[in-house]
């Protein structure tokens, strides 16, 4: 059977039209985090880290580290880019735990003297193999410059800002990093007032420029009740001091 040119060029049309729309579905459906989303649900409560959970499961772990491997997350709006970010860097740490659990007391015991572990290139993401401090430093906070990404990442320690026992969507991320940041400023564990003195979590000192160098501006976005309250009446003279960080890990 032959075929005019136009039919062939009306048959590559409608296929580069399907390829499109395909596309077009997959980068509004975002990422299929329902792997992470059973196991976070199970061995995550209240920010205490169940990982001998994870290890038992390690391989559900594995399955979906490689579901964000296969994303091409330049398809992604620009909220799912930063859901799918803020996922990965939640799942991989856990994987990097997980290479010294059980004998591993802290994150920091996974370092060794010439390098951090944050510095390790284990992350499998958009084609490149890359670190922690990449997606954090690199994509994280100088493409979605929004400092509550702060109170979503979690590097495993017990002074981190709990792991959230979902995982964040494009669609709700707002309200999700707006719980995140209310929960750990409220948190009196975390950050206090004493007099016109904040204390607060080393988080500040180490990102001061994220927060605009206005930490009580930012405490008042989230603050409630009192510690608004008293915020808001000591507000030109507050002093900050910072807390010491636990790097113990975050597990029971």
């Amino acid at each position: 059977m032959k075929y005019h040119w136009y039919q062939v060029f009306v048959g590559a049309l409608i296929c580069f039209l399907i390829m499109g729309l395909t596309t077009t579905v997959l980068a509004a459906q975002g990422v299929d985090n329902s792997l992470y989303a059973g196991l976070i649900e199970k061995y995550v409560k209240d920010g205490v880290v169940n990982y001998q959970g994870f290890k038992n499961e390690e391989s559900v772990l594995d399955k979906y580290l490689k579901v964000l491997e296969e994303v091409d997350s330049k398809t992604l709006s620009r909220n799912e880019q930063f859901a799918f970010n803020i996922n990965a860097y939640n799942a991989w740490t856990i994987k990097l735990i997980l290479t010294g659990y059980p004998g591993v007391k802290s994150i920091k015991d996974l370092g060794s003297f010439f390098s951090s572990p944050w510095k390790k290139k284990i992350c499998r993401i958009d084609g490149k193999i890359i670190t922690l401090d990449d997606i954090e430093h690199n994509i994280l906070r100088p493409r979605f410059k929004d400092p509550r990404v702060h109170f979503a990442i979690n590097c495993a320690a017990k002074s981190c800002p709990p792991l959230r026992s979902e995982p964040y969507h494009g669609g709700e991320l707002d309200q999700q990093l707006d719980e995140m940041a209310s929960a750990f400023i409220n948190d009196p564990s975390r950050n206090r007032l004493e007099g016109n003195t904040l204390y607060v979590s080393k988080i500040f000192d180490w990102f001061e420029e994220d927060f605009s160098g206005d930490i009580p501006g930012f405490f008042l976005k989230y603050a409630k009740g009192d510690l608004k309250k008293n915020l808001e009446r000591q507000r030109e003279d507050i002093k900050i001091k910072y807390l010491d960080y636990d790097w113990s890990l975050n597990g029971k």
